[in-house]
């Protein structure tokens, strides 16, 4: 195949520091390898975690970003499921498909060495030209035709945690949901909340642009601030509390504001990733019977979620409210870690620009 030798890559320097390098094009390592060309990426609040030191298990001198979609270039002998030309999402996870915990749908658990959250955290990630995935059958996903770089950005990282969250937290049609938080992987999540179709969604969120758009985008959805929430959820539901509550700030006070909203036997679900440990007073929550689910995504939903981009009912483009080159990606990241110009997500193009399909 021919192709360059080296790219640009932002690269974990070391704490509280990253910077754009000249990196090798990485080549396959395995035969179940595949290579791929970024035309499109993103940044999560997750890289900036890396970045302030919140993930220990981060590596310097990794290539970081693990939100993109792309164009295959190479697969490995092993690779059955995508070919060299295929528009992909690309997995925030990546895992082998065969350990106990992949079949059991627990891909977050993956045994494999490089199982889990491993791109852009332990090995190099896709904020750069180009990207190796892992397990690449079971780590990408086909974009079908007619759905753009940009509709499929979030499908394998902030779509599939908000997916997974809605799925696993027994929402029912008479159900009150309570999401705290309308970040981008709030919106997200209050996307896939509203197709179970529960009788009201409220939204607690203390930042202006954030809860204008969600007034804007999602007029029938409750929004309250952190500051009234509990006394709001209180007045707009009959026992005493929601009935599911899904925690996507984690804030320093978020946690303890989900289970508080939760009425007694109610499902919390906290997809949050917190900098510091939290307390669960359980004398003081003596006696509300909550149900606590918790962890990271368990990303097996992608192709259901990109058939749903397919079929419109799942929209993510107003979350990008700015582009950049990778060339300019730390004025990216300077604007979307300061929540500057009403930010809400950030593409970065890769040199070639995204596809535009």
């Amino acid at each position: 195949m021919d192709k360059k030798d080296s790219m640009l890559a932002y690269t974990y320097v070391e704490r509280g520091r990253f910077a754009l390098k000249e990196k090798p094009v990485p080549g396959l390592k395995e035969p179940h390898d595949a290579l791929v060309r970024v035309t499109l990426g993103s940044i999560c609040t997750s890289d900036l975690h890396i970045k302030h030191g919140s993930v220990p298990r981060a590596v310097p001198g990794i290539t970081v970003g693990h939100e993109m979609v792309g164009v295959v270039e190479q697969v490995g002998s092993g690779v059955t499921t995508v070919r060299p030309g295929d528009r992909v999402t690309v997995n925030v996870e990546t895992f082998c498909g065969e350990c106990f915990f992949c079949r059991q749908g627990y891909v977050n658990n993956c045994e494999a060495p490089d199982g889990g959250w491993a791109l852009g955290c332990r090995i190099d990630g896709g904020q750069a030209e180009y990207v190796r995935v892992p397990h690449a059958d079971q780590g990408l996903n086909r974009i079908p035709e007619g759905v753009s770089d940009e509709q499929a950005l979030f499908v394998g990282d902030i779509l599939a945690t908000s997916f997974w969250a809605a799925r696993i937290s027994e929402i029912k049609e008479d159900d009150t949901v309570l999401i705290i938080g309308a970040g981008p992987t709030g919106i997200c999540t209050l996307q896939c909340v509203r197709l179970k179709r529960p009788r009201r969604v409220i939204v607690c969120e203390k930042a202006e642009e954030r809860t204008r758009f969600v007034c804007t985008h999602y007029p029938e959805v409750l929004v309250v601030g952190p500051d009234d929430c509990r006394d709001f959820v209180l007045a707009h539901t009959a026992h005493g509390g929601a009935d599911v509550v899904i925690e996507v700030a984690g804030a320093d006070d978020t946690f303890r504001l989900a289970w508080e909203c939760a009425r007694p036997n109610a499902v919390v679900t906290v997809v949050a990733l917190y900098d510091r440990a939290q307390v669960l007073p359980l004398p003081d929550m003596y006696g509300k019977n909550l149900t606590f689910k918790t962890g990271g995504v368990d990303g097996c939903d992608c192709d259901e979620i990109l058939q749903l981009i397919a079929g419109g009912k799942i929209d993510t483009t107003p979350l990008i409210t700015h582009r950049f080159p990778l060339s300019e990606i730390e004025e990216a990241y300077r604007i979307f870690e300061n929540r500057l110009d009403g930010v809400i997500k950030v593409a970065v193009e890769g040199p070639a620009g995204g596809t535009g399909r």
